[in-house]
């Protein structure tokens, strides 16, 4: 069982999943940082201060908490505001994945376009190649 096990965890796969969530974790708190760091400051600012991961709205009266933290330990919140900072997280994601996955394919697109202009004969080999020809033809002439 145990080596079936090893077998099936050092699958390619597998592995490569792993670095793909490791990967994606770290993509995570770069785009996390990002967003919560530089973009909504930015943004904050350009609205005179606006911090949405504040802005809930109470849906108990025995909520009078104006920060998102003690409003919650007071009762059931509607947490727009944090909801707004996550959708704007994962368009940002969305679009970094986009540029990266547009990188990668362009990329592809010109390695497997790198082989076939590397296999194409230089008009110098194609010359050598055309002399061969008429020499063999020639010889083989000749020799009849």
């Amino acid at each position: 069982m145990l080596k079936e096990f090893r077998e099936f965890a050092l699958r390619g796969n597998v592995v490569d999943l792993a670095v793909g969530f490791i990967i994606g974790a770290a993509l995570g708190k770069f785009v996390g940082s990002l967003v919560g760091d530089m973009f909504m400051p930015v943004v904050g600012a350009i609205t005179g201060g606006l911090d949405f991961s504040n802005y809930f709205a109470a849906l108990s009266s025995r909520v009078t908490a104006t920060t998102l933290a003690e409003a919650k330990k007071q009762g059931a919140v509607f947490a727009w505001g944090n909801f707004l900072t996550i959708v704007i997280n994962f368009l940002i994601v969305a679009w970094v994945m986009f540029w990266v996955a547009r990188l990668m394919n362009r990329l592809k697109r010109l390695e497997a376009a790198a082989p076939a202009a590397a296999a194409a004969p230089s008009r110098q080999e194609l010359l050598l190649t055309e002399i061969r020809d008429l020499l063999k033809s020639q010889a083989s002439k000749t020799s009849q």
